[in-house]
């Protein structure tokens, strides 16, 4: 399967196909290892097995599993990269919470 365009959802979503544009969820993404993605992508926890190329915002965490690839910058408050994966970008590490003065 192969999406061109705007991916917007509350639910939690499993991608193991093509997808060029953007896709922004309130949920859990999984990217499956035959996926080819080329998007910018915001979502509360990702995880990669497939291809992306593009930003990743992930309000909690992502993880690059072995044998994902991922070219662009990510921004999260936590991250995972197993041996085996393939990661070209800037990683910025957010704050989940505000610092008590």
């Amino acid at each position: 399967m192969r999406i061109v365009g705007e991916i917007v959802s509350e639910e939690e979503l499993y991608i193991d196909g093509e997808l060029e544009g953007s896709l922004e969820l309130r949920n859990h993404l999984t990217i499956g290892p035959n996926s080819q993605i080329v998007a910018n992508v915001k979502a509360t926890e990702v995880v990669v097995f497939g291809s992306v190329r593009g930003n990743v915002e992930a309000l909690n965490r992502i993880s690059l599993r072995a044998g994902a690839t991922m070219i662009g910058d990510i921004k999260t408050a936590g991250i995972i990269i197993d041996d085996g994966a393939y990661f070209k970008g800037g990683i910025d590490i957010s704050r989940t919470d505000t610092p008590k003065a």
